[in-house]
C-alpha cells in the first residue's frame, strides 16, 4: 500500500489545501470524496479514469467515494475545454449514459466503498428563489475568468447564460452532499472551486481538492478517441494490450507513474534508461500492458492477452479469434477493407495500401484494383493486429 505522501504526489497536479488534506486524513475520519461523473459520455479511457485510480487508493485507506451523476447540468451542457456549447440531452438519454458509464467506474472504483447521487435529487426541487440566490453568490467578471469562457466572449462565440451557471451547479452539489475532498483533472480547477468557494460563502468548512494530470495518448498526442490512441475502460483485453504495445518509448514513464505501483524512483529513471538503452521498451511496455489490465479485467485476462500477444507479434501466429465474414460475390479490396471495418474509409484503405499494410492470404496488396474472389476460407489481415477472416460457401 502507498504512504501519504505518496498519494498525495504520486500522479497528483495540485492539492488544495495540502495541509487541510494531511490534517483531515490524521483525524481518523471515514472521509467523503466527490467526483462529478459526465453522463454526455459514453466510453472512457485510462486517461479519464486517472482521478478514479487515485479515489481508489483513497478508498484502500478507509474512506467513501461520492459519485454524483450530473443528469442535471448534462441537460445544460459543459462547455469546459470545447469552442461550442454542447447540446443538451434529454433525461431518458442522461440515465442511459450513467449507467453505462458505471459500468466501466467499478472496473477502477469499488463499489461496496461507493456512495452514487443524482443531482435531480437536490436540483428536481430547486425552485426560483433558489436559484436567484445561488446566481446571487457569484459573479459575471469571475465566470468570464474561466479561460473557456473567456475566450469563447473574446471571439464573439455564443455564450449562453445557462453555461455560465454550470460551474455554479456543480458548486451546489457540494452544498447538497458536503464532500471532504473533491477530486477531478486539471480541466476541471475553476469549476471544483467555485464549489470550495460557495461551501465558504455557506459557512460550511471547504472542500479541499486533489487535481489529477490529463495524460497524453499512445502517440503523444492528446488521448482521444478520434485520434485512435486512446486505451480504453471496455476494450477487450487483448486489444488493450495491443494498444499499450504500440505506445511511444517516451510516454512509458508518464504512464507508469499513473497506473502502476512500481517504486517512483524507478519510474524517473526510466526515461533516462530508455534513452541510454540500458532497457528494453518492448519489456517495460509488456509488463505495463500486464499491470493494467489485472488491474481493469483481472489476473487471468492479463494472462491470456499476453500469451495471445507473444502468439501473434512475437511468435507471427495468426490469433485464436478474429471476426468472419461470408464473402458471396467477388469484391474490390478498397470496398472490401471498409465493408470489413479493416479501414474506416477508401482514403484511409488506399493509405494502408500505400503503406504496404494489407495483406491476403499472407500476400501483400499493392494496388488499389485487386479483385478478392470467393474462395474458401481467407485472411484479411490489416498490420500487426487487424485481422478477419473471409468465408465463402
Amino acid at each position: 500500500m502507498l504512504t501519504i505522501d505518496e498519494i498525495l504526489s504520486r500522479g497528483v497536479s495540485e492539492v488544495i489545501v495540502e495541509a487541510n488534506v494531511r490534517r483531515k486524513l490524521n483525524t481518523g475520519k471515514q472521509l467523503r470524496l466527490k467526483l462529478g461523473i459526465d453522463p454526455t459520455r459514453s466510453d472512457i479511457h485510462i486517461g479519464h479514469a486517472v482521478a478514479l485510480r487515485k479515489m481508489r487508493q483513497f478508498q484502500e485507506l478507509g474512506h467513501t467515494v461520492v459519485l454524483i451523476v450530473g443528469d442535471w447540468t448534462a441537460q445544460i451542457g459543459d462547455p469546459t475545454g470545447r469552442d461550442e456549447s454542447r447540446p443538451r440531452l434529454t433525461v431518458a438519454e442522461t440515465r442511459s449514459n450513467a449507467e453505462y458509464y458505471m459500468d466501466q467506474v467499478f472496473k477502477v472504483i469499488d463499489p461496496a466503498k461507493t456512495e452514487v447521487r443524482w443531482q435531480s435529487e437536490w436540483f428536481g426541487q430547486f425552485d426560483l428563489e433558489k436559484a436567484f440566490g445561488l446566481i446571487g453568490r457569484f459573479t459575471v467578471n469571475q465566470m468570464l475568468s474561466h479561460d473557456t469562457f473567456r475566450k469563447r466572449y473574446e471571439a464573439g462565440q455564443q455564450l449562453t447564460v445557462l453555461e455560465l451557471m454550470y460551474p455554479m451547479l456543480q458548486a451546489y452539489d457540494s452544498i447538497a452532499i458536503k464532500p471532504d475532498i473533491e477530486f477531478g483533472g486539471t480541466d476541471q480547477k475553476f469549476n471544483i472551486l467555485a464549489g470550495r468557494q460557495l461551501m465558504e460563502q455557506m459557512g460550511m468548512e471547504p472542500q479541499d481538492v486533489i487535481l489529477v494530470p490529463l495524460i497524453i495518448g499512445t502517440d503523444g498526442r492528446k488521448m482521444s478517441k478520434s485520434f485512435n490512441n486512446s486505451v480504453d475502460i471496455l476494450m477487450s483485453p487483448k486489444d488493450k494490450y495491443g494498444k499499450i504495445m504500440s505506445m511511444g518509448d517516451d510516454v512509458l514513464p508518464v504512464y507508469y507513474e499513473v497506473w502502476s505501483d512500481t517504486p517512483i524512483a524507478e519510474v524517473k529513471a526510466m526515461a533516462e534508461a530508455i534513452k541510454a538503452g540500458s532497457v528494453n521498451p518492448r519489456d517495460l511496455k509488456m509488463q505495463l500492458a500486464r499491470d493494467i489490465i489485472r488491474q481493469l479485467d483481472g489476473e487471468a485476462a492479463a494472462a491470456e492477452a499476453e500469451a495471445e500477444f507473444v502468439r501473434v507479434f512475437q511468435q507471427r501466429d495468426l490469433p485464436s479469434e478474429m471476426p468472419e465474414v461470408q464473402l458471396t460475390e467477388a469484391a474490390n479490396i478498397i470496398d472490401l477493407l471498409v465493408a470489413t471495418k479493416l479501414a474506416a474509409s477508401k482514403g484511409e484503405a488506399r493509405r494502408l495500401i500505400d503503406g504496404g499494410g494489407v495483406r491476403l492470404a499472407g500476400e501483400k496488396i499493392s494496388g488499389y484494383d485487386s479483385v478478392v474472389q470467393p474462395v474458401g476460407e481467407q485472411i484479411l489481415q490489416v498490420g500487426r493486429r487487424k485481422f478477419v477472416k473471409l468465408l465463402s460457401n
